[in-house]
């Protein structure tokens, strides 16, 4: 998955104000409690944060 498509997801997802927002701030706890940014930045993939937000957020399968 590329950073754009990534982005475009979580805009299309979870909303273009609240995406960024969740991305910053709300901490993941299957990725060992890191927020989805911190995650990004420590080396996990982005299909990975994907899916975990997913999860969290109750994102319904067509858009996974």
């Amino acid at each position: 998955m590329r950073l754009t498509d990534f982005h475009d997801k979580v805009e299309s997802c979870l909303g273009a104000r609240l995406g960024p927002t969740l991305l910053r701030d709300h901490v993941l706890t299957s990725l060992g409690g890191l927020t989805a940014e911190r995650a990004m930045s420590s080396g996990v993939s982005l299909r990975e944060v994907w899916r975990a937000l997913c999860d969290e957020f109750d994102v319904p399968e067509l858009h996974r």
